[in-house]
């Protein structure tokens, strides 16, 4: 296992905000977990603490033989160098997920997706129905999108396919996602970019849509998928 060789923490503790109360919730999650389980783990900071917590289960001999499942490369990461075993969905069912959300509504529908490993986040989705989306209250909306765009991952070589048949979608306003620690667009770890799409209403059968576009590998939009809301607040 090499990412277990080098010790590697996606957040910094002290920087988390709302701390004690996200602990909690993580060993919650980590409380409700069983011996031999495989477990989607999500991102977040919250998600964080909870893989953090289930590796202490196992190192309190309390757990045994836990499989977990990232989204990211950062949570494979993580996983791995608290010895606990990288899972995958080839070869792995995961029991259930925990994971994070940038916006939820009072329908359950959710946008994710700011750390870029949306298409991850979805697969695992659709591999349980039993999908613990952890919030706090700056999480909920009334509207689905009125804070943050819908990321769209796009093959680069479609671009010129994808971006007028988004614009026939009636958004407010499109833009190729730029990177912040490098020149250039953000590059998925499946080599695309994410187009972030701002639209002032989201019809109920958008994500389709937007998944029927040649050239398009996933959206951050998530509807009808019934999530259960765990409270960080």
């Amino acid at each position: 296992m090499l990412y277990a060789m080098i010790p590697f923490e996606t957040f910094d503790r002290d920087s988390i905000s709302n701390y004690e109360a996200k602990v909690l919730v993580a060993q919650n999650l980590a409380a409700t977990a069983e011996s031999g389980q495989v477990i989607g783990a999500g991102s977040g900071s919250t998600s964080f603490l909870a893989i953090h917590a289930i590796a202490d289960r196992v190192k309190a001999n309390e757990l045994e033989d836990m499989t977990l499942i990232p989204t990211s490369i950062e949570v494979q990461m993580t996983i791995a160098s608290l010895g606990l075993r990288v899972g995958d969905l080839a070869a792995d069912s995961p029991a259930w997920l925990f994971d994070g959300a940038d916006e939820v509504d009072p329908d359950g529908s959710l946008i994710k997706g700011r750390g870029g490993a949306l298409f991850r986040e979805k697969v695992l989705f659709r591999a349980t129905t039993d999908r613990r989306v952890i919030i706090d209250d700056s999480k909920r909306v009334d509207r689905i999108g009125s804070k943050f765009a819908i990321p769209v991952e796009v093959v680069p070589l479609a671009l010129p396919v994808v971006l007028p048949e988004l614009e026939k979608l009636g958004p407010a306003d499109l833009e190729i996602r730029k990177a912040t620690g490098k020149d250039g667009p953000v590059i998925t770890e499946l080599g695309n970019l994410i187009v972030d799409c701002r639209f002032d209403g989201v019809a109920p059968d958008l994500e389709v849509k937007i998944k029927q576009i040649t050239g398009v590998i996933e959206s951050g939009l998530f509807q009808g998928y019934a999530p259960t809301l765990v409270e960080a607040n």
